[in-house]
């Protein structure tokens, strides 16, 4: 019954929203493997160390920020592997990063309840958060990557 109900929930969207939830979860394995690698070695992916990008935005990004955010929110509880917030926030980067849009990586760390170290990952685009806003308030940035446009169109 479970799986009947997934399916017809994915045959209701529409095409558009359909192609970006298979392309999240195409996105959200590299975000594993990314993650899988030490951020030593993957962090030259990422983009500028502890650079930002503008915090600018075109109106009609905007729908397009959310279809995306909603898409990878969507899929990353459909993943038979983990995907928190470091894996949807690579995730997030990629897609942006397909359709040429600047987008900032951050890292934080905090402590939890019980004193020990925990760390969370989100992305920005413009003034927009993707992925991670509900819980970026409560830790301090670490690091940050930036996918410019001088970025983005070379390539890497």
């Amino acid at each position: 019954m479970n799986l009947y109900k997934k399916i017809n929930t994915f045959v209701s969207f529409n095409w558009s929203m359909k192609s970006l939830l298979i392309e999240a979860l195409f996105f959200l394995a590299i975000g594993r493997i990314y993650k899988l690698i030490p951020l030593i070695k993957s962090a030259r992916f990422l983009g500028n160390y502890m650079e930002e990008t503008t915090y600018s935005i075109r109106d009609f990004d905007k729908e397009n920020l959310k279809n995306i955010s909603d898409a990878i929110h969507i899929m990353s509880s459909y993943t038979f592997w983990e995907s928190q917030c470091l894996v949807k926030a690579i995730a997030g980067m990629k897609m942006l990063e397909r359709r040429g849009m600047e987008s900032t990586l951050y890292l934080g760390t905090a402590r939890n309840e019980k004193g020990d170290l925990i760390a969370h990952a989100w992305l920005r685009c413009g003034s927009y958060f993707v992925t991670g806003k509900e819980e970026m308030g409560k830790f301090i940035v670490v690091g940050k990557f930036a996918k410019t446009k001088k970025e983005l169109k070379r390539g890497n």
